[in-house]
């Protein structure tokens, strides 16, 4: 049998985590350090392999059903190589240290078992209650699989150079920002988008560190009712506009 297809067979790399194409995750286990995935992101594996269902401790499932973030994992063990991948999106491996890193749930394909995740929340320059925006804190040492819908831009933020981008584009950043979500408007038309250009909330980062936007708007529609409710009109991402404190804690 003879097609162009070959040319798209498997790249042999010593890399526990690869990226096979764009958009498909090549990870190799054996037999020690686990890999935790999104609930159905495997797509073929070889050799022996198992996956179960992740624990969720009573925290992390109060979190989930008060804020709508958090991560529907599986746990993959055993040794062979495994290909996850979602929907086509493009896919990015981060090296986790000890700064950290803040993510949205919906962005995240798998992460090294060692890691650790907390729900946050981030707070609104107006401070009103119910109006801001939580998130994945991801802590450790390990490797973590990103998400983008498109190819992505990765933006430095130093001292003397903030960033502000739309927070519905906003994929992920570094633990070691100050961060702030803001309407470009005056209070009383804070529940409106921005005049009539279409713009509405936006995330402000400070401090040093980086920020990654994809170019997309929408979320990824994995498991989810996507632009359901007031985060739909507003425009602060699949779980509305709430949110209290950055670094407040679900536990």
């Amino acid at each position: 049998m003879q097609s162009p297809l070959f040319a798209h067979a498997e790249q042999q790399t010593q890399e526990r985590y690869s990226v096979q194409n764009p958009q498909l995750l090549r990870v190799a286990l054996e037999g020690h350090d686990d890999v935790l995935a999104r609930k159905g992101a495997m797509v073929a594996y070889q050799g022996l392999i198992e996956f179960d269902a992740e624990y969720q401790s009573q925290g992390s499932q109060r979190a989930r059903a008060q804020t709508g973030e958090g991560l529907d994992l599986m746990r993959c063990h055993g040794q062979g190589t495994v290909y996850f991948a979602n929907l086509a999106q493009y896919i990015h491996v981060v090296d986790v240290d000890q700064d950290g890193l803040t993510v949205d749930s919906s962005y995240v394909l798998a992460m090294d078992s060692s890691l650790t995740h907390q729900v946050i929340a981030v707070d609104s320059q107006y401070g009103i209650s119910g109006s801001g925006k939580y998130q994945l804190n991801i802590s450790g040492r390990g490797k973590v699989a990103l998400m983008t819908s498109g190819q992505p831009l990765m933006l430095q933020v130093t001292p003397d150079r903030y960033v502000n981008a739309d927070a519905d584009a906003v994929v992920a950043w570094s633990n070691g920002l100050r961060v702030q979500m803001q309407a470009q408007t005056h209070s009383s038309g804070v529940w409106r988008r921005r005049g009539n250009t279409g713009e509405g909330w936006e995330l402000s980062f400070m401090g040093q560190g980086y920020a990654l936007v994809q170019p997309s708007e929408m979320l990824p529609p994995q498991n989810a009712v996507i632009g359901r409710g007031a985060g739909a009109q507003f425009g602060v991402g699949q779980q509305g506009a709430r949110g209290q404190n950055q670094g407040n804690v679900w536990s």
